[in-house]
Parts: structure tokens; C-alpha cells; sequence
């Protein structure tokens, strides 16, 4: 991978960030955080999972800036990286002030089942698998792709993590939800 692709796939993420922050403080007060520990857990997988995925290759060629024209599955990556973007954004403003960076319960905590939430109950993390996913087509290596399954993994804990929190909150309701609507792959997972 070159520092063109790399960049590609950072500044999209870049500006990602800076919404993700300038919203952070719009959220109900916290009644219950994830323990740092497993905070901790989830985090190692996702930083060496990114750095697999965005780093450039640690040859000359890969550091000059080649410009060159994309192909196919670079523009098709850049695309899927845009739409999983966006994906995660429309789940992040639906889900409102309930929304968390770590898996914590809220005051008030309310269970959402509509919009992205009625197509997968974890679409923020369905949608940035989507983006990285894109980020792997950018940059056409095996290492993107072992970055993608470790990020994988560690949404897939995160998830259980969540998915006990909610169910012991909402009860039935959340059990009814489980059985409706997948968690992260519509069919799949």
C-alpha cells in the first residue's frame, strides 16, 4: 500500500473522528461503564487491527506520493469506506443522546428499534466494519484483511459485553429484539 492510499482512507476517518467528538458531550448522564479493563481489551485488537489496515508499506516506493489513477477495487473501496461512514453517522444521530463510546446503561436509557436499528442492532459497528472493509479493497493487501478479522473480534466481544448489559436493563423486550433483528450482519451474525 501507498501513502496515497493511505491517506484515502485517513482523512475520511479523520473527519469521522471530529463529528464523533464534537457530539460526545450530547449524551444522557451515565448510570453504568464498562470496568477499564475490559475497555482495554476491546481496544489493543482495534489499534493493531487499524495499523494492519491504514499503515503504508514500510518500502521507499510506498512512501513517495504516486498519484496515479485508482483502479476498480480502490474507487469501490473508497465508496463502500464512504457509505459504511455515513451508515455508522445515521445510526449515531438515531440513537441520540443514548449513545456511548464505551459499552455503558444511560439514565433513562431507552431501547431504539427503528431506522438502522431495525436493520441490525449494532449498526454504528456494522457500519465501520463496512468502512474498513472499503479501507481493505484501497489498500489490496492480506494484512488489511487480518486487521479486519482482529477489529472484528473485538466488536464482536464489545457486543456480548453490550447485548448482557441490555438484556439484563429491558428484559423481554431486548430478548424480543434479539430474535427480530441480527446483531451485526443481517443473516449472518
Amino acid at each position: 500500500m501507498n501513502l496515497a492510499q493511505s491517506i484515502a482512507i485517513v482523512v475520511p476517518w479523520m473527519v469521522w473522528v471530529a463529528y464523533w467528538t464534537a457530539t460526545s458531550n450530547r449524551v444522557k448522564t451515565t448510570a453504568r461503564r464498562e470496568a477499564s479493563i475490559s475497555r482495554t481489551l476491546q481496544s489493543i485488537p482495534l489499534i493493531v487491527g487499524g495499523a494492519l489496515i491504514v499503515l503504508p508499506d514500510f518500502d521507499r516506493a510506498a512512501w513517495s506520493f504516486d498519484p496515479h489513477s485508482p483502479g476498480v477495487p480502490q474507487l469501490a473501496g473508497f465508496a463502500l469506506l464512504l457509505a459504511g461512514l455515513a451508515f455508522s453517522v445515521w445510526a449515531r444521530l438515531h440513537l441520540g443522546a443514548n449513545w456511548s463510546v464505551s459499552v455503558t446503561l444511560k439514565e433513562d436509557h431507552e431501547l431504539v428499534r427503528s431506522g438502522p436499528y431495525g436493520w441490525v442492532r449494532h449498526p454504528i459497528y456494522t457500519g465501520c466494519l463496512l468502512a474498513l472493509a472499503g479501507a481493505v479493497l484501497i489498500g489490496m493487501q492480506w494484512r488489511g484483511a487480518a486487521g479486519l478479522l482482529l477489529i472484528f473480534a473485538s466488536l464482536a466481544y464489545k457486543v456480548r459485553v453490550e447485548e448482557s448489559w441490555l438484556s439484563g436493563y429491558f428484559g423481554g423486550a431486548y430478548a424480543q429484539y434479539r430474535r427480530d433483528v441480527a446483531a451485526l450482519i443481517p443473516g449472518l451474525f
